[in-house]
């Protein structure tokens, strides 16, 4: 699970528990001029995910790390769909954040506060 915050001018994910190792990071910066917006999205889990380097995927049970798919880097954290969030990015090294959290409705809500 990821916790999702707002430090200063930057959105700061950090990855807990075991989490850091399936997801091999243990938390990511993105400067708030970067950040598109995001979404609560349960469905995302059932889009392909790509090809794994490096991350942990063991379908039904985890997607964690990195993924690349149609020329584009997309970091996981889900293991449970219903809490996921998917954080768009731009000029970032990862297209998307894709994230279990513990209120996704909470999370959005403070993302998208930060960009107004």
């Amino acid at each position: 699970m990821a916790l999702v915050r707002i430090d200063g001018d930057d959105l700061v994910v950090v990855i807990e528990g075991l989490h850091k190792v399936w997801a091999l990071k243990s938390s990511l910066t993105i400067p708030l001029a970067n950040v598109r917006g995001a979404t609560v999205d349960p469905g995302m889990i059932a889009e392909p995910k790509g090809i794994r380097a490096p991350g942990t995927r063991v379908p039904g049970l985890i997607t964690a790390g990195t993924f690349h798919l149609h020329g584009e880097k997309v970091f996981w954290d889900v293991r449970d769909p219903a809490k996921t969030v998917v954080v768009e990015l731009a000029d970032e090294e990862y297209a998307r954040l894709v994230l279990q959290v513990d209120d996704p409705r909470a999370t959005v809500a403070l993302v998208e506060n930060a960009l107004t």
